[in-house]
């Protein structure tokens, strides 16, 4: 019996007939020829269908009547494909299939994406279909080993998968940007992030990892937004800030090694600049104070390149300023020590400056902006109650977790990184919406 096997697996297999389980993405050819680009999931491949191997095969009449109907197959329908693995030069991939027999599995016609050129809100309508697409499944690819990699690095650095709940009776950060559900006649909250339950798992565990969805309200149409996306957090006990931003460029680094490792194919579909990644796996991070920050972006202010809105001390940074200050140094930036008046209310404040807070946001170069925040967490009960009641949030709703520093409290830091915005930063792609499978935005809900 045939052998059947993955597209990507074709290379083990030179000189051996094969069978491949696949759609088919486009075909061409003339005369006795036909080629079929074909892909399963895994990488697109050149099948070469020669009309005389049918005939030997099947006699003058069937090999016609078979070699015509492959001939007239429409855009996306399935086959099993059996032939002989070739290397060819010629071949983006290396290797080609001299082709044997065709069964067809599934007829597709009229197929609505077709290899023209398509507007955004088409493709996004046929998400579905869109996904099929050579683009779509590296991006799909890329998402898929920064997941492995994640599970990697958490488990190899001692950390325990904890589950944070969905549903929640409070917020985590901004009460405006959550999404308000009825449950059971009682408001609830889908969750923003997982990170407050989080700290209760490593008080319990050590340290902790949780990953899944988590939703914001925010009404923002930037290239860099989703309403409802998917974040890695991770908690532990006894580290300090500096520690925490070891482990975060660490966690990264790896992330951008698993990529290059298990996912070549797609950054090559991609197009994507590999020495730039090897640059930032190699090179030190860069870690900077917000203060310094706005004192740079101050200096270079009206220069060619530096477009951007002037600031002060205080005022938080645009989109603008985080691509200029990343590109700036070139590699990840860590900004930290940002003022307290717009960060969360658990943030620990700096030593002899309450005005700022141990925190950092990672900055990814080539204009992509945030991918991690993280902070040291506050220890001291009444502290954190005062700074819950400054935030204008109700301290009856946070008594759980309160109660984790009335009990053993132990310094400790976490941080939280969106797995689509590192999609697009490794990917090299301008928008977060093809980072997901389907993505959901201030106006798109379907499909």
């Amino acid at each position: 019996m045939t052998e059947l096997v993955m597209i990507k697996d074709v290379s083990k297999h030179v000189g051996e007939t094969v069978k491949i389980g696949a759609w088919l993405a486009d075909k061409s050819g003339k005369g006795k020829l036909q080629f079929l680009q074909l892909r399963d999931g895994t990488a697109f491949f050149q099948a070469v269908v020669f009309k005389p191997n049918f005939i030997e095969k099947y006699g003058e009449e069937d090999g016609t009547a078979k070699f015509e109907t492959v001939k007239h197959l429409g855009q996306e329908s399935s086959v099993y494909v059996t032939g002989l693995v070739k290397e060819d030069e010629r071949s983006k991939f290396g290797y080609e299939l001299d082709v044997v027999d065709v069964e067809i599995i599934g007829t597709s016609s009229e197929y609505p994406i077709t290899p023209k050129e398509h507007g955004t809100d088409f493709l996004l309508d046929h998400r579905h279909l869109w996904l099929r697409s050579k683009r779509q499944m590296a991006i799909m690819q890329i998402r898929n080993a920064i997941i492995y990699a994640s599970y990697k690095f958490f488990q190899d650095n001692g950390f325990i998968k904890f589950d944070s709940p969905i549903l929640s009776g409070n917020a985590a950060e901004n009460t405006t940007e959550l999404f308000e559900t009825d449950y059971f006649d009682n408001p609830a909250y889908l969750s923003q992030s997982g990170q407050l339950y989080l700290e209760a798992g490593a008080m319990a565990l050590g340290r902790v990892f949780d990953f899944g969805p988590v939703f914001r309200a925010e009404k923002s149409k930037t290239r860099r937004h989703l309403t409802e996306f998917w974040m890695m957090d991770a908690e532990y006990p006894f580290v300090s800030h500096d520690e925490s931003l070891d482990i975060q460029e660490a966690y990264v680094k790896s992330m951008i090694q698993g990529v290059l490792d298990n996912a070549a194919y797609a950054l090559e579909v991609l197009e994507r600049d590999t020495t730039m990644l090897q640059k930032y796996v190699a090179t030190p991070f860069k870690r900077v104070a917000y203060d310094e920050v706005i004192d740079i972006l101050q200096a270079h202010e009206g220069e060619e390149g530096a477009d951007y809105e002037h600031l002060e001390h205080g005022d938080d940074f645009g989109s603008p300023h985080e691509t200029w200050i990343s590109n700036f140094y070139g590699v990840p930036t860590f900004v930290c020590n940002y003022p307290a008046s717009f960060k969360a209310f658990y943030m620990k404040p700096v030593l002899g400056n309450p005005e700022r807070v141990l925190c950092a946001d990672l900055l990814a170069p080539e204009g992509y902006g945030e991918i991690i925040g993280g902070s040291e967490r506050e220890t001291d009960y009444d502290l954190l109650e005062k700074k819950i009641i400054d935030f204008g949030l109700d301290p009856k709703d946070y008594d759980w977790y309160l109660d984790l520093r009335r009990f053993g409290s132990v310094p400790h830091a976490g941080f939280g990184l969106g797995l689509e915005r590192m999609v697009t930063f490794i990917a090299g792609t301008e928008h977060i919406r093809e980072a997901i499978p389907f993505p959901r935005m201030i106006n798109r809900i379907k499909p």
